[in-house]
């Protein structure tokens, strides 16, 4: 795998305990007003995502989704997941500077 900056970023964020995965934790976070940024991998399917965008957009938290697959995301993070969120204002300003560089 090259080395991949945005990636990286969000194990380091993970590490941090910054970061929230999984549909239903990251929309219980939403809820919750603890989710800052949510994020998805490139093929989660809709179903899974239903409820995370319906609860994003309704908290009026961005949703945005990765040009990485679950496969890709897993990795980087250790564990598997498709959807996650960070619940860090300066975490979710830096994920958002590496995704408009690419």
């Amino acid at each position: 795998m090259k080395n991949d900056r945005l990636l990286g970023f969000l194990g380091l964020c993970k590490r941090a305990g910054c970061l929230i995965s999984g549909a239903e934790t990251v929309t219980r976070a939403i809820t919750e007003r603890k989710a800052v940024l949510v994020l998805y991998a490139s093929d989660t399917s809709e179903n899974s995502l239903k409820g995370v965008l319906k609860a994003s957009e309704s908290a009026r938290i961005p949703a945005y989704r990765l040009s990485r697959s679950k496969e890709e995301l897993s990795f980087a993070l250790g564990k598997h997941c498709a959807v996650i969120c960070t619940t860090d204002a300066g975490f979710a300003k830096k994920i958002t500077e590496l995704m408009k560089e690419e």
